[in-house]
């Protein structure tokens, strides 16, 4: 065991334990071949120059190891002197690490050793700093020191440091990044031997840890203290307690049933059995064959000559574990069966014949040939239907006869178009790419007429209130839009690549419109104002593809439908009142009941849910009614009805009464089933429109009819 003494009479030169060779590893084979003997002086010549050219701390002396027989380089024993190194210099201020903003009311920053005070140094305002810098150019080379309150000089390392990591470099200046790889552990001499290290054992190996001693004294002093109790043996009382299940019962509960008798033995289970009960070649087939919840039994008679040679039975494990079974899952409560017949817990729903006035039989039908009609609008008097196909066709024709009064012809596709629901004025809206144009029809009265016309084209046009230009333009349309003859009273251009207009919704009171283009951006919606001539976004941000907008009949609430989401924003608040989750894979319409509370939305999945907003934001009733994909939804603004169309080509109608007592719920009820619509393309019935005075729906189909529904 080494002595202090040993260590304070240490030599240079002589063996340590906690020397550090540069090959741990004793290989004699080295110190015997004289071939290595150069590359031995080679590299003892490029250390001393190295060491030479550097000059980094003290200077050592190479000598010869006793234990691996290498040259190994031996510094002097450090002399502490602290006046050559400025990081060991006592810092005035023995405040500690506390924040100094504690102090910044106070004359003084801290304390030193002996207590007294350590005042602020005297600071200048802005104009003597600059001076400073002006006549001492030295002066960037400070940094201030929160402790002292006052700029310490850098030394030129910590300037060199500050150096390179300005310039993006390695703050070590004798890091040589390219310098070449030393090859440690490959050549002649220097292979290893596992283990990878040859220095002896430590001492802490094989002496007694001290640690270890102390930790296991303060648990024997903590078990003579009480405070670590060993844990009790485990007697009978603690052990669980098994209960017989079958057994006597308490006095308070009635007698258990008895457990499930076993099936007494016949004679199939005899060890010799007679002849009849023996199988056959085919019964022993079908037996293998057949599963086993299908057998008759679990087993099949054999005989053997002696009750000697009656073999293990091999299904002895599984009938034990099916009889534990039975005993788990007998009822061991005898519960009194009701009779109750299945037919009453069906709810039951009114007659359709009670129901009536619906649409029950197609009255007549306008075709617009082999194009598809994808926008169909009622006048709110319901005495006209606009249709618009694919190619740029509008047709405006009588409800009653079905007969067309009028055709317009744009040059480019319709995506919608609407009826102004004011009933003062007669005009209608038709999209088309990046332009809303205002038709009237004709043969009105000269009072709706002069009304119209000085709404639409008034003598003086409005002025704008808006700070900022708008990129939408409200003027009168290019020639050659139209034929020359039918020129629409007013033209909205809307911002170049918006698109297709591909839905326009009414505010009901007629003066505010919304129009959704398909394009994917916060510019897709826009909210018109007719009397003012003035458009709006109302999104600077939309989370998601917006499918459908409708504005709230009572209240100043705007719905925009996404992919998944229902979103309803109050306008005037300008603020996200909630979210609805209809849990639909793809919305493709909504529609809003007259009395506000109630909403509708349908989805490409076939599936239509139906949101109470009074109650969650999930949906109080999913109907799936149709085969395909669902186009359009909407209920009637009177009546109460509402319709629904597919991709399978029909109409389902249903009667919707919504009740002003809170604690009924809404009654819907499947009514009639409309076919009369051709599926093309995959496409059926792409959009369904009601009558507003009347029990009436029309429906525009992708095979170029559409119908009108009478009761």
């Amino acid at each position: 065991m080494a002595s202090d003494s040993e260590d304070e009479d240490f030599v240079p030169g002589a063996s340590d334990d906690d020397d550090e060779d540069e090959f741990p590893e004793i290989d004699t084979r080295s110190d015997s071949d004289d071939a290595d003997t150069p590359d031995e002086d080679e590299d003892a010549s490029d250390a001393s120059s190295s060491s030479e050219t550097l000059h980094v701390g003290p200077v050592g002396k190479t000598i010869i190891s006793d234990i691996t027989g290498r040259p190994k380089t031996v510094y002097p024993e450090i002399e502490p002197d602290y006046d050559s190194d400025s990081s060991t210099e006592d810092d005035p201020n023995r405040v500690g690490n506390v924040p100094m903003h504690w102090y910044d009311d106070m004359p003084h920053i801290g304390y030193n050793m002996e207590g007294q005070k350590v005042f602020k140094a005297a600071k200048g305002d802005e104009l003597d700093k600059f001076l400073a810098t002006v006549e001492d150019p030295t002066s960037w080379t400070s940094a201030f020191d929160k402790s002292l309150q006052s700029d310490k000089p850098l030394t030129p390392e910590e300037l060199d440091i500050i150096k390179r990591l300005q310039a993006g470099e390695n703050p070590d200046a004798t890091y040589d990044p390219y310098e070449p790889t030393v090859e440690w552990f490959t050549g002649k001499g220097k292979e290893e031997v596992m283990p990878l290290s040859a220095a002896p054992e430590p001492k802490r190996r094989w002496v007694p840890s001290k640690w270890e001693k102390k930790k296991v004294l303060k648990i024997i002093r903590a078990i003579r203290e009480g405070r670590i109790v060993p844990k009790n043996p485990k007697t009978a009382a603690s052990q669980p307690k098994v209960y017989d299940l079958w057994g006597t019962p308490s006095s308070n509960q009635p007698p258990p049933l008895p457990a499930p008798k076993v099936k007494l033995p016949t004679n199939a289970e005899s060890y010799n059995p007679p002849a009849e009960y023996l199988p056959s070649a085919e019964e022993k087939k079908e037996f293998e064959e057949a599963d086993r919840e299908d057998r008759e039994r679990e087993f099949l008679p054999q005989k053997y000559g002696a009750l000697r040679l009656v073999p293990a039975y091999k299904d002895f494990i599984y009938e034990r574990f099916s009889r534990q079974l039975d005993l788990y899952l007998a009822p061991r409560v005898q519960r009194k069966k009701l009779n109750i017949d299945p037919n009453s817990l069906i709810p039951q729903l009114p007659s359709p014949s009670s129901l009536k006035p619906f649409p029950c039989y197609r009255a007549s039908k306008l075709s617009h040939g082999d194009r598809r009609v994808r926008a169909i609008s009622v006048s709110p008097d319901g005495l006209w239907v606009i249709s618009a196909d694919e190619q740029g066709r509008v047709l405006l024709w009588e409800t009653l006869v079905g007969r067309p009064v009028r055709t317009w012809q744009f040059k480019s596709k319709v995506g919608a178009l609407e009826w102004c629901p004011r009933k003062d004025v007669c005009y209608f809206v038709v999209a088309l790419e990046e332009q809303l144009h205002f038709l009237t029809p004709p043969h009105q009265p000269a009072s709706i007429a002069s009304l119209t016309h000085a709404l639409l084209s008034p003598s003086v046009a409005p002025e704008s209130k808006a700070a900022s230009p708008s990129p939408i333009k409200w003027k009168a349309p290019e020639a050659g839009v139209l034929a020359d003859d039918e020129k629409p009273l007013l033209t909205i251009e809307l911002p170049q690549s918006s698109g297709l207009v591909k839905q326009i919704a009414w505010h009901r009171r007629g003066d505010y419109f919304a129009t959704l283009s398909g394009t994917e951006s916060h510019t897709s919606v826009w909210i018109h104002q007719t009397s003012k001539r003035h458009s709006q976004a109302p999104f600077k941000k939309v989370k998601g593809s917006v499918q459908r907008v409708a504005f709230h009949p009572l209240k100043p609430h705007f719905f925009v439908a996404t992919q998944r989401y229902v979103r309803i924003y109050d306008l005037s608040a300008q603020e996200l009142i909630k979210t609805l989750m209809p849990g639909i894979r793809w919305i493709s319409s909504l529609d809003i009941h007259p009395s506000g509370d109630h909403l509708i939305v349908g989805g490409y999945d076939r599936r239509l849910c139906w949101f109470d907003l009074d109650l969650s934001s999930k949906p109080y009733k999913v109907l799936r009614y149709h085969a395909r994909a669902i186009r359009s939804i909407q209920f009637h603004p009177v009546y109460p009805l509402f319709a629904s169309s597919s991709d399978d080509g029909t109409v389902q109608v249903f009667h919707s009464r919504v009740f002003t007592d809170l604690m009924s719920d809404p009654l819907i009820v499947p009514l009639k089933v409309l076919r009369g619509h051709r599926t093309k393309d995959g496409l059926g019935v792409l959009e369904v429109k009601w009558n507003p005075a009347h029990p009436w729906l029309l429906s525009a189909g992708a095979d170029g009819t559409v119908a009108v529904w009478s009761s």
